[in-house]
C-alpha cells in the first residue's frame, strides 16, 4: 500500500479522531507495509478473518485489494470454497456474492 491511508480521517475523523489515526497511521501505515509478510499474504489472511467474522461490510475493500496484491479467481474460490467447511456455507455464498463481482 505506497498511498497513504486517509479513510478513517475521512469517514470518522471527526467523531472518533483517535481510531481514525489508528487506523490510518497504525494498522494501514505500518502493519500493512512490514515487509515480514508480503501483501499477498496479508490479503488472504485478512479476506480470511472478514470472512470467518461474517464482517461483509469491510470485505469488499478487501477483496479488491486483494486481488490489487495479485490473489487470483481461482485462490479466492478455492480460499472461500475451503473456507465454507470451518466458518459455514452462509458466509461462503455472501463472500462469493462480492468476490463475483470483483473477479468479473
Amino acid at each position: 500500500m505506497s498511498e497513504k491511508v486517509t479513510a478513517g480521517r475521512d469517514t470518522l475523523g471527526e467523531f472518533a479522531p483517535d481510531f481514525a489515526k489508528y487506523n490510518d497511521d497504525v494498522l494501514f501505515g505500518e502493519v500493512w507495509v512490514d515487509k515480514t509478510l508480503p501483501p499477498k499474504t496479508r490479503s488472504i489472511i485478512t479476506v480470511s478473518a472478514l470472512i470467518t467474522k461474517g464482517a461483509f461490510e469491510q470485505l469488499s475493500f478487501h477483496l479488491i485489494k486483494a486481488k490489487e496484491n495479485g490473489v487470483t479467481k481461482d485462490e479466492i474460490s478455492s480460499l472461500i470454497t475451503h473456507l465454507s467447511f470451518y466458518v459455514g456455507w452462509p458466509n461462503a455464498w455472501s463472500a462469493f456474492s462480492q468476490a463475483k463481482e470483483i473477479w468479473k
